[in-house]
């Protein structure tokens, strides 16, 4: 059978577009290998009428809203290649099998390359956070750790600041501050630590203290880190598609990438910001591309 679309990635921007698509009459299989970004996460925000939904009960919602449909199938397995050949593609699971579709949208999200701090990720999810827009609101006023190895950390604290006055930079040992940036900062009360952090203290995800390498000690309850992003699959670049200075695939208006019949959403083209609600409307914005190309090659 030849699918009108093959979805891949099945966070909000694949579900979205698969319900969109699916009320479109489309054809439509979601892959999804269940391995969502924001799993470590308890809550999500910003989505209105969704705010704080665990993201386990929002995928649930989905699959249920999707599921009025039957022209979409979520099929909980991995794609392991794609390609294309003339207007078609062949993309191959993880078990072996074949299966063809006249469009593909890419909506794979990203991966985290977080700084190398000793039980960081006991923390990550529960009080350290990477998005203040998210997670700011439920931080706000305390004190505060900003972890970051990279110059945007300074763009970082300046946003953290609209929730928390009380904060600390940490650059783990990297020098990525410049003199006037500190000067700017110190202005405003934020201390700079460039020391490297031993380990980070407290219970059950919730953060206490933040040691450092010779053996200073700051009191903090939480904060954001800055992770480095990258993509969370090859295909955007095995097929050959455009990116942007920050990694993500290039689109147009609806999605499409420079490969004709590839579209892309959500994280894996709009690398920030990064939330739910923008993901999800990038997964709308690809699905009606798709229906918006299949409809006019079929009246041509």
């Amino acid at each position: 059978m030849m699918l009108d679309c093959v979805i891949v990635g099945g966070g909000p921007a694949g579900l979205n577009a698969a319900l969109v698509l699916g009320r479109a009459r489309r054809k439509v299989v979601l892959f999804d290998n269940n391995s969502p970004r924001n799993a470590v996460t308890n809550e999500s925000h910003g989505f209105i009428t969704r705010d704080g939904i665990k993201p386990s009960e929002f995928r649930k919602i989905a699959h249920y809203d999707i599921g009025k449909y039957p022209s979409v199938v979520i099929r909980n397995e991995k794609i392991f290649d794609i390609k294309k050949r003339g207007t078609i593609f062949n993309l191959v699971t993880e078990e072996g099998e074949c299966i063809q579709a006249k469009k593909v949208i890419l909506a794979t999200g990203l991966k985290e390359i977080h700084p190398s701090v000793e039980k960081l990720m006991d923390y990550y999810g529960k009080s350290l956070f990477s998005c203040p827009y998210c997670d700011g609101w439920e931080l706000k006023d305390r004190p505060l750790i900003v972890l970051s190895e990279h110059p945007s950390v300074f763009h970082m604290v300046k946003i953290v600041y609209n929730w928390s006055k009380n904060l600390i930079i940490c650059t783990n040992g990297h020098k990525v501050l410049t003199l006037e940036q500190k000067e700017v900062l110190q202005r405003k009360g934020i201390k700079i630590i460039e020391q490297k952090i031993r380990t980070l203290v407290g219970e059950n995800g919730l953060l206490e203290a933040v040691i450092f390498e010779d053996d200073q000690i700051e009191k903090m309850s939480g904060g954001f880190v800055t992770p480095e992003w990258i993509q969370a699959s090859f295909f955007g670049k095995s097929l050959g598609c455009e990116v942007n200075q920050l990694g993500g695939l290039i689109t147009d208006e609806l999605g499409r990438t420079n490969i004709e019949g590839i579209y892309a959403a959500g994280d894996t083209s709009v690398i920030a910001p990064s939330q739910v609600i923008i993901a999800a409307a990038q997964g709308s914005r690809a699905a009606i591309g798709v229906n918006s190309d299949l409809t006019q090659e079929e009246f041509n």
